[in-house]
Formats: structure tokens, C-alpha cells, sequence
């Protein structure tokens, strides 16, 4: 085909590129517009909750109305952001390519082009897969977490990505490497390679064309950070762009330092470095075994929901214990709760933290397997999952437990998966019996952590089937996997009788917190701020105590376990005082618990009586919630309260944040 030199034909195919730098820009910025705008759009028009997943937790005693579905118009507007940034992205090529047209950094900027669109499309779909699995966004944090600590993390990942996600993936990188060339020889082909760029087009010099373009593309960047906001219960977050989100959060950390500014005293209690249990004329030394529940919501459990029989062994130990009605977990994460519960201090509020429990300098000898070990007790942990997941041995080892047993020491042989990291509890029996047979005559701490009831709910069905609870399979094998974890609680109180040490010894069985499944659009735990994520169940079983069984009201939190353990042995807590009070006394009146989800600047709540605040850091408006008459959390009162009410309230929880950050900031390694 002949040159086209005519100003015609430059106008039509060359405007500010020539046609070859179209074809090889466009056919890869239009297939990155329509992806991300495609994914936005499944999440939007996806959001009405299922009817059978509505019926399935009405068994959990949620009753909720499903909300309404997004119409055509609401949803366009909560995809402004999104569509701005695809235009300014789009805009922002056009003009590099335009202002640098040959040499070194004309092949830099190729190179960023095809790098810097992979890395977005990875992260849009990274941040899809994670809201569909989550109900949460994707948040900076979250992602460097999943990306430094992706060898531990790897099989939670793969349980959710399936082949499919994988072939689109690899398919996306690959088209983005290659397919600008093929588009852009194929526009060779069909055009003259001697088309030059021109100097000028229409009556405006290229370089004042290039600058508008860099102005429009500026400020569409700008406008994509002002997301519509006008939909009820959709996060400013959420109406982000997802990549928008993940870069606005990395830089948002000032939001959290300015939130503690005007916080003098940065400390929630002095870490009780120095305290000790000292023995007493009533003091008995018993045994205590304290097993947490993995992920069991108070809900699911037949002692707090008496038209579910998930859980007929522990009903029946309900009766001849002391049950707790409203006890909370502070954050809903597993090693949280083991600080909180071992330790009787507040634990760190975000998951990226969790690793500062690994340093031995954090925790100095202040939780219950050290004051118990010098008392002459010897200490035990026991755990149906792999010990890598979140550096769990260096974590447990750092709490006091002298002896440590995970899957990786257990025989396995026989016994289903129950998720990504752990088989049926009942492996731990074996280990349990020969740790305990060895120690007949000596008090002891053993600890047991389950994973039955963990996401993904695998519910081995050899051993003991699976009762048909729900049509929802997700809802249905996590009951069934609560009913699991209750056969393997039997056995283990069967184990302590033939063993001849059930009388001596006092059982705390209590979750290390719920699971949520888009009651307020979140799922799993880490968010899940709400009574689904947070309630727990919490029996105390001695059976010289509680024959006739009794109830505490509450409520309570995990920090209260410590000073109750010591108050049911009979020693007197000295040199150190612990930030709660033993449930066998009288519960301070007016007392505030305090909550965090655990994903940084996510959300945290308090609750004072029977009202519980939840603050979003103003991602989307504050709630407050009558747990009495609202027990669902589905009426929000926080509009009918005074403003100065909700600051205050807000204030508390600022304050009591920066005050339990200032906690770990002082560790060394930190």
C-alpha cells in the first residue's frame, strides 16, 4: 500500500500516533477497561443475598431481610470511580507514547506499560477473588501480608482459586505481553510502514496537545478517588476502583496517626511483667485443660441455640457447667484470642502484627502456662493443624507451653482433611493420651486448638457422616463440621475419665471466635465486627462445681479467663495487675469491651451493656446496635443519637487503639 503524505490521511490514521502505536496501544488498554469494569460489575449486581442462604442462617437464629437489588443507575454510579480511572489510565498511555517517540525511554516506557498494566490487572483480580471470599475490599496491608507471607498462606489461597481463575490469569499475562505486537503487525500489514508522525495536527502544537492530555489524565486520577457514596451499606471503599483502593490505603497511614493524636497516656495497662500467682490456704493444685473452638460461632453450638443439634455432647456438659451467655472475642483471629486468653492482655489488632507474638521479648513471662510452671504444673499444647500457618509453634512456645505438638508429630494415617491446614481433631487423641499417661501425678496445663469447624469446611463425612442441617452446602458442612468437633470433645472427656483424671481436673472450652457468612456482607472471620464474628461460646466444667449447672450473663470477654483460672485453683494474683476480673465474682458494673477486626484501620467496635458501636473509620457511617431487642444487628441507631454521643464513642475506641498499638511498638525487633 502507497504512503499516505496527504494531511487527510494523518488526520484519520495519525492523530498524535501513528496507526502502529494505536493498534499496540489499544488492544491492550481496551481489554483492560472492559476487564475491570466487567469485574466491578459482577460484584455490584451480585450483591442480593441468596433466599437459601437467608433460610440457611435463620437456622443460626439471624433473621434478616435480603437487601434490595442494585438498579442500572445506582450501579453505573458506583462505578464513577472505576470509569475514571480507566479514562485517565487510558488518557496517561496515550499522552507517554505521544510525548516520547523513540530512543532509551521510548523503550522504557514500553516496558512500563506492559509491566505497570499486568500489575493492575493481577491486582484487580486478586481484589475481586478476595471481596467474593471475604465481603471485605482489598487493602494494601492485606496484600503485602498475603505476598511476604505467601508460603504460609499458599494452601488458604489455593482453596480458593480454581483452575479456571488460573488458565485466566496465565492467559491475561500472556495477552498482555504479546498481544500489542501481534495487533500492532497486523496494522502494519495492512498499512504503509513509511507513515511518519506529524508535526502538527489541526491548528494546536503536539506539545500543548500532550499537555492537555497529561492535564485530563490528572484529573481523572483525581475524580476516581471521589467514589459515590450514596447507596446504604456500600463502603466508600467498595465504590473505589479496586487498584484505586490498594494505592489509597498504602498511603492513608497518616489517617491512624492522626486519629491518636490528643492521646497522652498510651498505655491500656502496664504489661503485668512482674506478676506471679501465689498460693493461698484455698489453693488446690488442679489440673486445667483449655480447648479452643476453632472458628465456632456461639450460634451453631445446641447450648446457645436449642433448635440446632449440632452439639449434643457439649449441651449435656452444659448442664453441669457454668455457661457464659454473651462472651466475646476481642479480635476475631486465632492468635489474637490465644494472647488475649493465655495472657490476659490485649493482643494486637491487625493480623500484620501477629508476628511480633514470634518475638520472645514480647510476651515476658506473664500468661498462664509460665505462672502455672512455677507453681510445678507442667504445660502442653496440642493442635489438629500445621504449625507453620502464622508461625504458630514460635507463637505458642512464646506463651510458656513447654511441650508442642502439631500435625506435623501426629500420625495421620486414616484421618480425613477438615480443611487447607488440618485433619479430624480426633488425631490429637493419641498424642494426648501418651502425653498424659506420663504425667499421672503431677498437675498440668494441656491445651487443645481444633480445626474442624475452619474454613473450607471440608466435613469429613467416613467417620461420621453428615446430617443434612440446610440446602446450603457452604452453611451445611460448617455445621457439620461443628458437629465434627463435638464428637472429638466426647472422646477427649472420655480419654480424661479411663485416665482417672477427669475429677481433678477443670475444662474451659471456649471459641477463638465465630464465622461470619454475609449477614452483613461479610464471610470467614477477620472482618466479621458483628455478634456472628465476635459471640462465642464459653463454658467453664469442673466437676466439683456447677453440678446443677449455671448461667452467667456477661458480658464477658477473653481477657477474663486468666484471672478466673486463678480464682478456680485459689491463688492470689501478686505484682501485676490484670486488665480483668475471675467470672466467679461479681462483674464490674458499666464495664466497656472493646473490638477490632483484624485488618488495620478496617473497623472496631464497643459495647456497654446492651448497646454495641461499630466504627468504620469512616469508610462507611457508624453504627449502633440494641443487642437486646436487635440481637441480628439489622437497626441501626446511631442516626437518632446525638452527634456529641457517637464522638465520644468513637473517642474511646481512637484512644483505646493507639493505647494497645503503644503496647508493641516497644518490642524489640519491632
Amino acid at each position: 500500500m502507497p504512503p499516505e503524505n496527504n494531511t487527510s490521511a494523518r488526520l484519520r490514521y495519525d492523530f498524535l500516533l501513528t496507526g502502529h502505536d494505536w493498534a499496540y496501544l489499544l488492544s491492550l488498554l481496551i481489554p483492560f477497561v472492559v476487564y475491570d469494569l466487567a469485574l466491578k460489575s459482577l460484584l455490584i449486581f451480585s450483591r442480593p443475598m441468596d433466599p437459601e442462604i437467608g433460610e440457611a442462617l435463620g437456622l443460626m437464629q439471624i433473621r434478616m431481610s435480603a437487601p434490595k437489588p442494585t438498579g442500572v443507575g445506582e450501579g453505573l454510579a458506583l462505578m464513577q470511580s472505576d470509569l475514571f480511572f480507566n479514562l485517565g489510565y487510558v488518557l496517561l498511555w496515550i499522552g507517554l507514547f505521544a510525548a516520547v517517540r523513540k530512543g532509551v525511554f521510548r523503550w522504557i516506557i514500553l516496558g512500563l506499560f506492559h509491566l505497570v498494566t499486568i500489575c493492575i490487572l493481577l491486582i484487580t483480580t486478586i481484589a475481586y477473588q478476595y471481596f467474593k471470599s471475604t465481603g471485605s475490599t482489598l487493602d494494601s496491608e492485606t496484600l503485602m501480608l498475603g505476598l511476604t507471607t505467601f508460603d504460609e498462606l499458599g494452601s488458604l489461597i489455593a482453596s480458593e482459586v480454581n483452575a479456571g481463575v488460573l488458565a485466566l490469569v496465565v492467559a491475561m499475562v500472556v495477552y498482555s505481553l504479546l498481544g500489542p505486537s501481534l495487533a500492532a503487525s497486523l496494522v502494519r500489514r495492512w498499512r504503509s510502514p513509511n507513515a511518519n508522525y506529524s508535526k502538527d495536527v489541526g491548528r494546536w502544537p503536539r506539545s500543548l496537545q500532550v499537555s492537555a492530555l497529561g492535564l485530563a489524565a490528572v484529573a481523572c486520577f483525581w475524580l476516581s478517588l471521589q467514589p459515590h457514596v450514596g447507596t446504604p451499606g456500600v463502603s466508600k471503599s467498595f465504590a473505589r476502583d479496586a487498584f484505586v483502593n490498594v494505592m489509597l490505603t498504602s498511603v492513608e497511614v497518616a489517617q491512624g496517626e492522626e486519629l491518636s493524636q490528643g492521646v497522652t497516656d498510651l498505655r491500656v495497662e502496664p504489661i503485668p511483667s512482674a506478676a506471679r500467682f501465689v498460693s493461698t490456704p484455698s489453693t488446690k493444685r488442679r489440673n486445667v485443660v483449655l480447648i479452643f473452638l476453632e472458628s465456632t460461632r456461639a450460634a451453631a453450638t445446641t447450648p446457645y441455640n436449642k433448635a440446632l443439634p449440632t452439639t449434643p455432647f457439649l449441651d449435656e456438659l452444659a448442664k453441669r457447667s457454668l455457661l457464659v451467655a454473651n462472651a466475646y472475642a476481642i479480635v476475631p483471629h486465632t492468635n489474637n484470642a490465644l494472647t488475649a486468653i493465655n495472657c490476659g492482655i490485649y493482643p494486637p489488632l491487625q493480623a500484620s502484627r501477629i508476628r511480633v507474638l514470634a518475638i520472645p521479648e514480647t510476651l515476658p513471662d506473664i500468661c498462664l502456662p509460665h505462672l502455672l510452671k512455677e507453681q510445678g504444673y507442667r504445660t502442653a499444647y496440642f493442635m489438629s493443624q500445621l504449625k507453620d500457618f502464622e508461625n504458630s509453634q514460635q507463637i505458642v512456645q512464646n506463651l510458656g507451653y513447654e511441650d508442642f505438638h502439631s500435625l506435623e508429630d501426629m500420625n495421620t494415617a486414616g484421618f480425613e482433611p477438615t480443611n487447607y491446614f488440618g485433619v479430624e481433631d480426633e488425631v490429637m487423641l493419641e498424642p494426648s493420651r501418651a502425653w498424659l499417661e506420663q504425667r499421672r501425678d503431677e498437675p498440668f496445663l494441656a491445651a487443645y486448638l481444633t480445626s474442624a469447624p475452619h474454613h473450607d469446611y471440608l466435613a469429613p463425612q467416613k467417620r461420621y457422616g453428615r446430617m443434612a442441617f440446610t440446602d446450603n452446602d457452604e452453611i451445611n458442612r460448617y455445621l457439620n463440621s461443628v458437629r465434627n468437633q463435638d464428637f472429638f470433645l466426647k472422646h477427649l472427656f472420655d480419654q480424661y475419665r479411663q485416665l482417672g483424671l477427669y475429677e481433678d481436673t477443670i475444662f474451659i472450652l471456649l471459641g477463638d471466635h465465630g464465622q461470619a457468612f454475609g449477614e452483613h456482607g461479610r464471610s470467614v472471620h477477620g472482618d466479621a465486627i458483628y455478634e456472628e464474628g465476635l459471640r462465642i461460646p464459653l463454658l467453664i466444667h469442673d466437676p466439683q462445681r456447677f453440678k446443677a449447672g449455671a448461667r452467667l450473663e456477661g458480658p464477658v470477654d477473653q481477657l477474663d479467663i486468666l484471672p478466673t483460672v486463678a480464682d478456680l485453683l485459689g491463688y492470689k494474683i501478686e505484682g501485676g495487675r490484670y486488665g480483668r476480673s475471675s467470672l466467679l465474682q461479681p462483674l464490674p458494673k458499666n464495664r466497656t469491651l472493646m473490638f477490632s477486626c483484624s485488618s488495620d484501620q478496617g473497623c472496631m467496635a464497643s459495647l456497654k451493656g446492651n448497646e454495641k458501636y461499630i466504627y468504620h473509620f469512616d469508610d462507611r457511617p457508624d453504627e449502633l446496635f440494641d443487642l437486646a431487642s436487635d440481637p441480628a444487628e439489622q437497626i441501626n441507631l446511631a442516626p437518632e443519637r446525638s452527634l456529641d454521643e457517637m464522638k465520644r464513642r468513637r473517642s474511646e475506641l481512637v484512644d483505646w487503639r493507639a493505647k494497645v498499638h503503644s503496647m508493641y511498638d516497644e518490642v524489640p525487633g519491632e
